[in-house]
């Protein structure tokens, strides 16, 4: 429930089972260019319902994306559906079921809190007297119950975001779009916007797609992840999924290490430094398959060199962006991977 009205919460198990297992985007060769520059190219896009990650540097692409599924630009080639909508016909269609959180500050300041979240319910369809109460309900539901009649202008930057988010759920969608959430809170209030967005899916049963350049934002409240880099699509999978394939193992001997290294590498395999946080002296040994196993152990053995560790690593979400994406543009903003610069 949302305050007293009716949620995803209570839908029929049949025709939620059938829902869970149809696409909320699909999306093939699609093509957007501005002024000569592709902002996607040629993507080929199956977005499952669940909580969704979209994820790239500044620039990778995500907010056109967002834009051309919400109906608001049109692609230059290629096609889009959203809830079994094209984009190009039934953008009011699609705005009706999905809600959408901006990243820039787009808020009137001269009104209330909940003048404003009212007004976009009713732009949603809702009579006035229930865009109210909805509007007091998801004002609740985000925390800003006590501030609902000051005016926006007074807000701080987390109260802001708080207020784009009650808008872009007022109207009980089936999918929301969170561009960069949380953008520009401290610590704290960030991850209170991240147990809402959790909430939002796991409990109000409403798909969520969010798109962030912050990696450990995805990672805990999203299922699965769509990463875009430079416009195209370079991976699309599970996060469960991440640590099941091409693990890396981490190896320590005692002795030469660089020869230990050099034969490995010399039998093709992918062989690095490790990191400080795992400790000094170790190797990274990409887990290929079985015979990598097989291929440490007898080059341990050959050379004489007690073999003291040998412990996989499963791939995290850090890991498979900087596996596939290109890190070399010094155009695009870096991704971030911890708290420290949100």
């Amino acid at each position: 429930m949302i305050g007293g009205l009716a949620s995803h919460e209570l839908l029929d198990p049949v025709r939620d089972t059938a829902a869970a297992a149809t696409p909320v985007v699909e999306t093939r060769s699609l093509i957007k260019r501005y002024k000569g520059v592709v902002a996607l190219d040629r993507l080929d896009l199956v977005v499952p319902r669940s909580s969704v990650g979209l994820l790239g540097a500044n620039g990778a692409g995500k907010t056109t994306l967002l834009r051309l599924l919400l109906g608001l630009t049109t692609a230059t080639s290629g096609s889009a559906q959203v809830l079994g909508f094209d984009t190009a016909v039934d953008g009011v269609r699609i705005r009706e079921r999905v809600g959408y959180m901006p990243e820039s500050d787009t808020l009137p300041p001269g009104v209330t809190a909940a003048d404003f979240v009212a007004h976009m319910a009713e732009m949603s369809g809702l009579p006035a007297r229930a865009a109210r109460q909805r509007a007091a309900d998801v004002l609740y539901q985000v925390g800003l119950d006590e501030e609902r009649y000051r005016l926006i202008k007074g807000f701080s930057t987390g109260m802001k975001q708080r207020v784009k988010l009650a808008q872009a759920i007022v109207h009980d969608p089936d999918l929301v779009f969170l561009d960069e959430p949380t953008n520009g809170m401290d610590p704290q209030g960030r991850d209170e916007m991240l147990a809402l967005i959790d909430r939002i899916h796991r409990h109000l049963g409403i798909a969520v797609v969010v798109s962030s350049h912050i990696l450990e934002d995805i990672e805990r409240v999203c299922q699965h992840v769509v990463i875009l880099d430079g416009g195209r699509l370079v991976a699309s999978q599970p996060i469960a999924d991440l640590g099941d394939v091409n693990g890396d193992l981490l190896v320590r001997v005692d002795g030469d290490v660089a020869a230990f290294a050099a034969r490995l590498v010399a039998l093709g395999l992918q062989v690095k430094p490790a990191t400080g946080e795992v400790g000094r002296g170790e190797l990274v040994v990409r887990a290929d398959g079985d015979f990598v196993y097989d291929a440490i152990r007898d080059t341990a053995a050959d050379l004489g060199l007690p073999l003291r560790s040998l412990r996989t690593r499963s791939r995290s979400l850090e890991d498979v962006y900087f596996g596939n994406v290109a890190t070399d543009d010094p155009t695009a903003s870096p991704l971030q991977v911890d708290h420290a610069n949100t």
